[in-house]
């Protein structure tokens, strides 16, 4: 009687053990990807004052302007931050567009509000990468868990499932933000 009460509350035990580690995964998991969206709110923050402080130097890039406007506009719009991994995608290409044409006007290039908008973008491109590669590393550990045995058949039973890994889409994106002083 006592060996079986034993084997019970180890038994009861380790499947505690299993489930929390399942519900520290799955939350870890969810504060990675709220930190992609602050990252990404920074970002759409910084932007209309990177196109104001360019509007005043290059007037007729009006098109270039619009685009990165739209593009901002569109990966704000509605779902999680893996639902706009496409627009986010986009926004970056726009970005880099208006830094290359940046390039052609001298006096932007030394405007001091540019060139801290322009720092202040690239630091936040850096946090979003490490926001991505935590939130990737965070995912890859509770899908290992949740597929290794035992910890499947409890996870399966708890409703715990593999979650998607942020991938980059599209060539824009995987290139780095060219950033010139």
């Amino acid at each position: 009687m006592i060996y079986t009460l034993i084997v019970l509350v180890v038994l009861v035990l380790l499947v505690a053990t299993m489930y929390n580690r399942l519900v520290t995964l799955k939350n870890r998991a969810k504060e990675a990807l709220s930190d992609i969206d602050v990252q990404s709110k920074r970002r759409y923050d910084l932007i209309p004052n990177l196109v104001e402080t360019v509007k005043g130097y290059a007037a007729h890039e009006k098109g270039l302007l619009e685009n990165v406007t739209a593009a901002r506009t569109a990966a704000m719009s509605g779902g999680s931050a893996l639902d706009r991994a496409k627009s986010e995608d986009a926004l970056s290409g726009t970005l880099k567009s208006l830094f290359a044409v940046a390039e052609n006007y001298p006096d932007l290039k030394a405007n001091v509000n540019f060139l801290e908008l322009q720092r202040e973008l690239s630091d936040t491109e850096n946090k979003m990468m490490a926001s991505r590669r935590f939130y990737n590393s965070t995912v890859n550990d509770l899908n290992t868990a949740v597929m290794k045995f035992p910890t499947n058949l409890l996870a399966g039973m708890f409703g715990f499932h593999e979650e998607k890994f942020f991938e980059v889409s599209s060539a824009a994106e995987k290139e780095p933000v060219k950033v010139s002083f």
